[in-house]
Protein backbone atom coordinates (compact mmCIF):
# COMPACT_ATOMS: atom_id res chain seq x y z
CA UNK A 1 0.00 0.00 0.00
CA UNK A 2 2.68 2.68 0.98
CA UNK A 3 4.65 1.34 -1.91
CA UNK A 4 2.20 2.34 -4.10
CA UNK A 5 1.21 5.14 -2.68
CA UNK A 6 5.13 7.14 -3.31
CA UNK A 7 4.67 5.67 -6.69
CA UNK A 8 1.09 7.92 -7.06
CA UNK A 9 2.69 10.79 -5.55
CA UNK A 10 6.06 11.07 -7.93
CA UNK A 11 3.42 9.78 -10.72
CA UNK A 12 1.61 12.64 -10.37
CA UNK A 13 4.14 15.26 -9.68
CA UNK A 14 6.22 14.14 -12.59
CA UNK A 15 2.76 14.33 -14.74
CA UNK A 16 1.36 17.51 -13.01
CA UNK A 17 4.91 19.32 -14.39
CA UNK A 18 4.90 17.72 -17.87
CA UNK A 19 1.12 18.03 -18.52
CA UNK A 20 2.12 21.86 -17.71
CA UNK A 21 5.07 22.24 -19.87
CA UNK A 22 3.31 20.43 -22.90
CA UNK A 23 0.68 23.29 -22.03
CA UNK A 24 3.02 26.21 -22.35
CA UNK A 25 5.18 24.87 -25.47
CA UNK A 26 1.76 24.38 -27.49
CA UNK A 27 0.65 28.25 -26.31
CA UNK A 28 3.72 29.14 -27.22
CA UNK A 29 3.96 27.84 -30.69
CA UNK A 30 0.09 28.91 -31.19
CA UNK A 31 1.42 32.48 -30.60
CA UNK A 32 4.27 31.93 -32.92
CA UNK A 33 2.09 31.14 -35.67
CA UNK A 34 -0.43 34.33 -34.90
CA UNK A 35 2.30 36.55 -35.01
CA UNK A 36 4.39 35.65 -38.22
CA UNK A 37 2.40 37.84 -40.76
CA UNK A 38 3.31 40.86 -38.43
CA UNK A 39 6.52 42.68 -39.52
CA UNK A 40 9.80 41.69 -37.35
CA UNK A 41 9.88 45.77 -36.52
CA UNK A 42 6.44 46.28 -35.75
CA UNK A 43 6.75 43.28 -33.49
CA UNK A 44 9.24 44.15 -31.55
CA UNK A 45 7.90 47.68 -31.08
CA UNK A 46 4.37 46.09 -30.12
CA UNK A 47 6.02 43.08 -27.93
CA UNK A 48 6.67 44.55 -24.32
CA UNK A 49 6.71 41.24 -22.30
CA UNK A 50 9.76 39.76 -21.53
CA UNK A 51 8.47 35.76 -22.43
CA UNK A 52 7.95 36.84 -26.17
CA UNK A 53 12.02 37.38 -26.41
CA UNK A 54 12.17 33.87 -24.21
CA UNK A 55 9.93 32.08 -27.14
CA UNK A 56 10.04 33.87 -29.88
CA UNK A 57 11.86 31.44 -32.99
CA UNK A 58 13.87 33.51 -35.46
CA UNK A 59 13.36 32.16 -39.26
CA UNK A 60 16.90 31.64 -40.73
CA UNK A 61 18.29 34.52 -42.81
CA UNK A 62 18.44 32.78 -46.08
CA UNK A 63 14.85 32.11 -46.16
CA UNK A 64 14.16 35.90 -46.03
CA UNK A 65 16.82 36.49 -48.75
CA UNK A 66 15.16 34.15 -50.65
CA UNK A 67 11.55 35.77 -50.26
CA UNK A 68 12.92 38.95 -50.67
CA UNK A 69 14.52 38.78 -53.98
CA UNK A 70 12.29 36.36 -55.92
CA UNK A 71 12.55 37.44 -59.72
CA UNK A 72 8.81 38.29 -61.32
CA UNK A 73 8.78 37.61 -64.66
CA UNK A 74 8.08 40.62 -67.04
CA UNK A 75 6.66 40.70 -71.00
CA UNK A 76 8.55 40.05 -74.05
CA UNK A 77 9.80 43.39 -75.66
CA UNK A 78 7.64 44.77 -78.25
CA UNK A 79 8.99 43.79 -82.00
CA UNK A 80 9.69 46.99 -84.23
CA UNK A 81 7.44 46.24 -86.61
CA UNK A 82 4.54 45.99 -85.08
CA UNK A 83 2.05 49.03 -85.11
CA UNK A 84 2.39 51.96 -82.28
CA UNK A 85 -0.57 51.23 -80.06
CA UNK A 86 -3.26 53.62 -80.07
CA UNK A 87 -4.99 54.06 -76.33
CA UNK A 88 -8.42 53.25 -76.25
CA UNK A 89 -11.42 55.67 -75.91
CA UNK A 90 -12.08 54.60 -72.45
CA UNK A 91 -8.67 54.70 -71.36
CA UNK A 92 -8.60 58.55 -72.61
CA UNK A 93 -11.75 59.24 -70.41
CA UNK A 94 -10.25 57.84 -67.75
CA UNK A 95 -7.00 59.49 -68.14
CA UNK A 96 -8.55 62.66 -68.96
CA UNK A 97 -11.95 62.84 -66.93
CA UNK A 98 -13.08 65.97 -67.72
CA UNK A 99 -12.10 65.88 -71.33
CA UNK A 100 -9.44 68.08 -71.34
CA UNK A 101 -5.85 66.69 -72.10
CA UNK A 102 -3.25 67.66 -69.76
CA UNK A 103 -0.24 69.72 -71.01
CA UNK A 104 1.95 66.76 -71.27
CA UNK A 105 -0.82 65.28 -73.59
CA UNK A 106 0.58 64.36 -77.01
CA UNK A 107 -1.15 67.12 -79.92
CA UNK A 108 -3.51 65.34 -81.97
CA UNK A 109 -2.68 64.00 -85.26
CA UNK A 110 -3.96 66.11 -87.68
CA UNK A 111 -5.74 65.23 -90.98
CA UNK A 112 -3.46 64.56 -94.42
CA UNK A 113 -4.60 67.37 -96.97
CA UNK A 114 -6.05 66.13 -99.87
CA UNK A 115 -3.65 65.53 -103.17
CA UNK A 116 -4.02 68.06 -105.80
CA UNK A 117 -5.63 66.89 -108.61
CA UNK A 118 -3.86 66.51 -112.33
CA UNK A 119 -5.82 69.89 -112.98
CA UNK A 120 -4.42 71.50 -110.13
CA UNK A 121 -1.13 69.77 -110.84
CA UNK A 122 -1.65 71.54 -115.07
CA UNK A 123 -3.08 74.64 -113.90
CA UNK A 124 0.71 76.41 -113.10
CA UNK A 125 1.68 79.54 -112.25
CA UNK A 126 2.82 80.18 -116.06
CA UNK A 127 -0.59 79.89 -117.10
CA UNK A 128 -2.46 81.93 -114.33
CA UNK A 129 -2.60 83.34 -111.53
CA UNK A 130 -5.49 81.03 -109.75
CA UNK A 131 -5.10 80.16 -105.99
CA UNK A 132 -6.64 77.13 -104.77
CA UNK A 133 -9.65 77.83 -102.07
CA UNK A 134 -11.62 74.98 -100.08
CA UNK A 135 -14.73 73.22 -101.23
CA UNK A 136 -17.83 74.71 -101.28
CA UNK A 137 -21.30 72.71 -100.08
CA UNK A 138 -24.17 74.84 -99.95
CA UNK A 139 -27.68 73.92 -100.22
CA UNK A 140 -29.33 72.60 -102.92
CA UNK A 141 -25.97 71.37 -104.37
CA UNK A 142 -24.28 74.60 -105.03
CA UNK A 143 -20.68 74.40 -105.16
CA UNK A 144 -18.09 71.96 -105.75
CA UNK A 145 -14.96 70.61 -105.53
CA UNK A 146 -11.34 71.19 -106.55
CA UNK A 147 -11.89 75.39 -106.85
CA UNK A 148 -9.52 78.39 -107.68
CA UNK A 149 -9.84 82.00 -107.48
CA UNK A 150 -9.22 83.36 -110.85
CA UNK A 151 -6.87 86.47 -111.00
CA UNK A 152 -5.03 86.62 -114.06
CA UNK A 153 -4.08 85.17 -117.28
CA UNK A 154 -0.57 84.83 -118.14
CA UNK A 155 0.29 85.27 -122.04
CA UNK A 156 2.98 83.17 -123.86
CA UNK A 157 4.63 86.33 -123.70
CA UNK A 158 4.64 86.99 -119.52
CA UNK A 159 2.02 89.61 -119.92
CA UNK A 160 -1.10 89.17 -117.27
CA UNK A 161 -4.57 89.56 -118.46
CA UNK A 162 -5.85 90.87 -115.45
CA UNK A 163 -9.45 89.25 -114.53
CA UNK A 164 -11.95 91.87 -112.69
CA UNK A 165 -13.21 90.68 -110.37
CA UNK A 166 -11.59 87.28 -109.45
CA UNK A 167 -13.89 84.77 -110.67
CA UNK A 168 -14.58 81.42 -108.90
CA UNK A 169 -14.32 78.89 -110.81
CA UNK A 170 -13.95 74.89 -111.26
CA UNK A 171 -9.99 74.34 -112.22
CA UNK A 172 -11.51 72.63 -115.12
CA UNK A 173 -13.38 75.53 -116.14
CA UNK A 174 -10.51 77.89 -115.32
CA UNK A 175 -7.73 76.61 -117.78
CA UNK A 176 -10.67 76.53 -120.60
CA UNK A 177 -11.46 80.26 -120.02
CA UNK A 178 -7.00 80.46 -119.80
CA UNK A 179 -6.46 78.82 -122.94
CA UNK A 180 -8.96 80.80 -124.79
CA UNK A 181 -7.79 83.82 -123.78
CA UNK A 182 -4.24 82.77 -124.44
CA UNK A 183 -4.39 80.91 -127.96
CA UNK A 184 -7.62 82.69 -129.60
CA UNK A 185 -8.29 86.26 -128.21
CA UNK A 186 -4.94 87.28 -127.68
CA UNK A 187 -3.71 86.40 -131.85
CA UNK A 188 -6.95 88.47 -132.70
CA UNK A 189 -6.37 91.17 -130.44
CA UNK A 190 -2.54 91.41 -132.12
CA UNK A 191 -3.97 91.41 -135.68
CA UNK A 192 -6.17 94.64 -134.16
CA UNK A 193 -2.79 96.22 -133.37
CA UNK A 194 -3.09 95.83 -129.32
CA UNK A 195 -3.06 93.63 -127.01
CA UNK A 196 -5.52 92.56 -124.19
CA UNK A 197 -5.02 93.90 -120.55
CA UNK A 198 -8.49 93.05 -118.57
CA UNK A 199 -11.09 90.44 -118.77
CA UNK A 200 -15.08 92.12 -117.87
CA UNK A 201 -16.18 89.26 -115.82
CA UNK A 202 -20.21 89.97 -115.38
CA UNK A 203 -20.79 86.71 -113.19
CA UNK A 204 -18.81 83.78 -112.07
CA UNK A 205 -20.25 81.64 -108.23
CA UNK A 206 -23.35 82.19 -107.74
CA UNK A 207 -25.91 79.84 -106.12
CA UNK A 208 -29.34 80.13 -107.69
CA UNK A 209 -31.53 79.00 -110.91
CA UNK A 210 -31.15 79.77 -114.49
CA UNK A 211 -31.57 82.95 -115.08
CA UNK A 212 -32.51 83.99 -111.07
CA UNK A 213 -36.07 82.52 -111.88
CA UNK A 214 -36.89 81.56 -108.45
CA UNK A 215 -37.14 77.73 -108.13
CA UNK A 216 -35.95 76.55 -111.60
CA UNK A 217 -33.09 74.28 -111.82
CA UNK A 218 -29.63 75.06 -110.63
CA UNK A 219 -27.82 77.35 -113.54
CA UNK A 220 -24.41 76.50 -113.89
CA UNK A 221 -23.06 79.45 -111.99
CA UNK A 222 -24.10 77.29 -109.01
CA UNK A 223 -22.05 74.77 -109.86
CA UNK A 224 -18.92 77.30 -109.97
CA UNK A 225 -18.71 76.06 -113.59
CA UNK A 226 -19.54 79.02 -115.46
CA UNK A 227 -18.55 82.81 -116.66
CA UNK A 228 -20.28 85.44 -117.90
CA UNK A 229 -18.41 88.01 -120.18
CA UNK A 230 -19.00 91.27 -121.11
CA UNK A 231 -16.02 92.99 -122.48
CA UNK A 232 -12.63 93.28 -123.48
CA UNK A 233 -10.03 95.81 -122.29
CA UNK A 234 -7.02 96.62 -124.45
CA UNK A 235 -3.83 98.14 -123.98
CA UNK A 236 -4.22 101.27 -126.02
CA UNK A 237 -7.37 102.09 -123.43
CA UNK A 238 -10.25 101.51 -125.74
CA UNK A 239 -12.86 98.72 -124.87
CA UNK A 240 -14.57 96.15 -127.08
CA UNK A 241 -18.40 95.14 -125.98
CA UNK A 242 -18.96 91.53 -127.30
CA UNK A 243 -22.73 92.54 -127.91
CA UNK A 244 -21.82 96.45 -129.08
CA UNK A 245 -23.30 96.31 -132.52
CA UNK A 246 -20.91 99.17 -133.48
CA UNK A 247 -18.25 96.73 -133.27
CA UNK A 248 -16.97 95.29 -136.28
CA UNK A 249 -19.16 92.37 -137.47
CA UNK A 250 -16.44 90.10 -138.52
CA UNK A 251 -14.65 90.66 -135.06
CA UNK A 252 -17.75 89.44 -133.35
CA UNK A 253 -18.06 86.88 -135.24
CA UNK A 254 -14.36 85.53 -134.73
CA UNK A 255 -15.12 85.42 -130.85
CA UNK A 256 -18.57 83.39 -131.40
CA UNK A 257 -16.74 81.13 -133.85
CA UNK A 258 -13.64 80.41 -131.15
CA UNK A 259 -15.84 80.68 -127.97
CA UNK A 260 -18.56 77.52 -129.29
CA UNK A 261 -15.48 75.67 -130.18
CA UNK A 262 -13.86 75.85 -126.61
CA UNK A 263 -17.13 75.67 -124.17
CA UNK A 264 -20.42 73.35 -124.34
CA UNK A 265 -22.66 76.27 -123.87
CA UNK A 266 -22.55 79.39 -125.51
CA UNK A 267 -25.36 81.91 -124.70
CA UNK A 268 -26.05 85.64 -125.77
CA UNK A 269 -28.13 88.14 -127.59
CA UNK A 270 -31.21 86.36 -129.59
CA UNK A 271 -30.64 83.09 -126.95
CA UNK A 272 -33.71 83.60 -124.64
CA UNK A 273 -33.99 87.37 -123.84
CA UNK A 274 -31.52 87.08 -120.38
CA UNK A 275 -27.92 87.44 -122.53
CA UNK A 276 -28.63 91.07 -124.56
CA UNK A 277 -25.84 92.31 -122.74
CA UNK A 278 -22.98 89.53 -121.87
CA UNK A 279 -22.28 86.46 -123.48
CA UNK A 280 -22.73 83.41 -120.93
CA UNK A 281 -19.93 80.76 -121.41
CA UNK A 282 -19.99 77.23 -118.97
CA UNK A 283 -18.74 73.19 -119.53
CA UNK A 284 -22.27 71.66 -119.19
CA UNK A 285 -21.93 68.11 -119.56
CA UNK A 286 -24.68 66.59 -121.20
CA UNK A 287 -25.80 62.96 -123.17
CA UNK A 288 -23.59 62.31 -126.24
CA UNK A 289 -21.70 65.48 -125.75
CA UNK A 290 -24.50 67.77 -127.38
CA UNK A 291 -23.53 72.14 -127.37
CA UNK A 292 -25.36 74.54 -127.52
CA UNK A 293 -23.91 77.93 -129.04
CA UNK A 294 -26.84 80.42 -129.63
CA UNK A 295 -25.40 83.68 -130.49
CA UNK A 296 -27.30 86.32 -133.33
CA UNK A 297 -24.44 88.67 -134.34
CA UNK A 298 -26.83 91.38 -135.31
CA UNK A 299 -25.58 93.92 -138.27
CA UNK A 300 -23.93 97.51 -137.42
CA UNK A 301 -27.01 100.20 -137.04
CA UNK A 302 -26.53 102.74 -139.27
CA UNK A 303 -24.84 105.81 -138.51
CA UNK A 304 -27.31 108.48 -139.08
CA UNK A 305 -31.22 107.22 -139.39
CA UNK A 306 -32.33 108.32 -143.06
CA UNK A 307 -35.06 111.06 -143.01
CA UNK A 308 -36.72 110.57 -146.31
CA UNK A 309 -37.90 106.97 -147.47
CA UNK A 310 -36.11 105.82 -150.49
CA UNK A 311 -36.91 106.52 -154.07
CA UNK A 312 -38.84 103.61 -155.59
CA UNK A 313 -36.56 101.95 -158.26
CA UNK A 314 -37.63 102.13 -161.58
CA UNK A 315 -37.58 98.28 -161.96
CA UNK A 316 -40.26 97.72 -159.64
CA UNK A 317 -43.41 96.72 -160.89
CA UNK A 318 -46.30 99.46 -160.92
CA UNK A 319 -48.79 99.89 -157.90
CA UNK A 320 -52.23 98.22 -158.03
CA UNK A 321 -54.36 100.88 -156.49
CA UNK A 322 -58.15 99.67 -155.19
CA UNK A 323 -61.26 101.18 -156.02
CA UNK A 324 -62.09 103.36 -153.39
CA UNK A 325 -66.08 103.31 -151.89
CA UNK A 326 -66.50 107.47 -151.88
CA UNK A 327 -66.52 107.05 -155.73
CA UNK A 328 -70.44 106.63 -156.15
CA UNK A 329 -70.42 110.27 -153.61
CA UNK A 330 -68.52 111.81 -155.95
CA UNK A 331 -70.20 111.52 -158.85
CA UNK A 332 -73.36 112.66 -157.03
CA UNK A 333 -71.30 115.79 -156.49
CA UNK A 334 -70.54 116.50 -159.84
CA UNK A 335 -73.88 115.82 -161.30
CA UNK A 336 -75.34 117.83 -158.97
CA UNK A 337 -73.27 120.75 -159.68
CA UNK A 338 -73.90 120.71 -163.30
CA UNK A 339 -77.71 120.66 -163.11
CA UNK A 340 -77.39 123.88 -161.19
CA UNK A 341 -75.86 125.80 -164.02
CA UNK A 342 -78.33 124.96 -166.89
CA UNK A 343 -80.72 121.97 -168.62
CA UNK A 344 -78.36 121.83 -171.39
CA UNK A 345 -75.36 121.82 -169.65
CA UNK A 346 -77.28 119.06 -167.05
CA UNK A 347 -77.89 116.83 -170.19
CA UNK A 348 -74.24 117.47 -171.44
CA UNK A 349 -72.43 116.53 -168.34
CA UNK A 350 -74.60 113.42 -167.72
CA UNK A 351 -73.73 112.70 -171.11
CA UNK A 352 -69.75 112.98 -170.27
CA UNK A 353 -70.55 111.33 -166.93
CA UNK A 354 -68.33 107.54 -168.04
CA UNK A 355 -65.87 110.18 -169.39
CA UNK A 356 -65.48 111.57 -165.72
CA UNK A 357 -65.47 108.55 -164.21
CA UNK A 358 -62.95 107.33 -166.46
CA UNK A 359 -60.64 110.36 -165.53
CA UNK A 360 -61.70 110.28 -162.06
CA UNK A 361 -60.85 106.91 -161.67
CA UNK A 362 -57.40 107.35 -163.59
CA UNK A 363 -56.65 110.36 -160.80
CA UNK A 364 -57.87 108.59 -157.46
CA UNK A 365 -55.05 110.86 -155.52
CA UNK A 366 -57.03 114.48 -156.28
CA UNK A 367 -59.23 115.18 -153.88
CA UNK A 368 -62.23 118.23 -153.98
CA UNK A 369 -63.21 120.60 -151.34
CA UNK A 370 -65.44 120.21 -149.92
CA UNK A 371 -69.26 121.91 -150.34
CA UNK A 372 -72.97 121.89 -149.17
CA UNK A 373 -74.32 118.70 -150.29
CA UNK A 374 -78.37 118.99 -151.40
CA UNK A 375 -80.25 116.80 -152.92
CA UNK A 376 -80.23 116.62 -156.82
CA UNK A 377 -84.38 116.75 -157.13
CA UNK A 378 -84.39 119.73 -155.61
CA UNK A 379 -81.84 121.71 -157.25
CA UNK A 380 -83.10 120.90 -161.03
CA UNK A 381 -86.42 121.63 -159.76
CA UNK A 382 -85.65 125.24 -158.33
CA UNK A 383 -84.03 125.94 -162.18
CA UNK A 384 -86.92 124.70 -163.96
CA UNK A 385 -88.96 127.29 -161.91
CA UNK A 386 -86.71 130.25 -162.96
Amino acid sequence: MNSSAEKASRKWANGAFGRIGAAMVTATSALLLLGMPIEPAFGARASRSPWDNLFRVSSPPKARATVRHIAVPLPKPRPAEAPSAEPAAEEQQAAHPNGKPTDQAAPAAQPTPPQPSACRLALTDAIAIAPSIPDIKGTGGCGGEDLVRLEAIVLPDKRQVSVKPAAILRCKMATALADWIRNDIAPLAERLGSAVSNLDNFDSFECRGRNRVVGAQLSEHGRANALDVRAFKFTDGSTVSLTDRTVPRGLRESVLHSACTRFSTVLGPGSDGYHEDHIHLDLMERRNNYRICQWDVWDPLPQKAPLLPAERPDEAPPREVAAKPDDAKSDAKSSARSGAKSDAKSDANSDAEPDAEKSNAEKPDEAEPPREEKPAKKKRRQNRRS
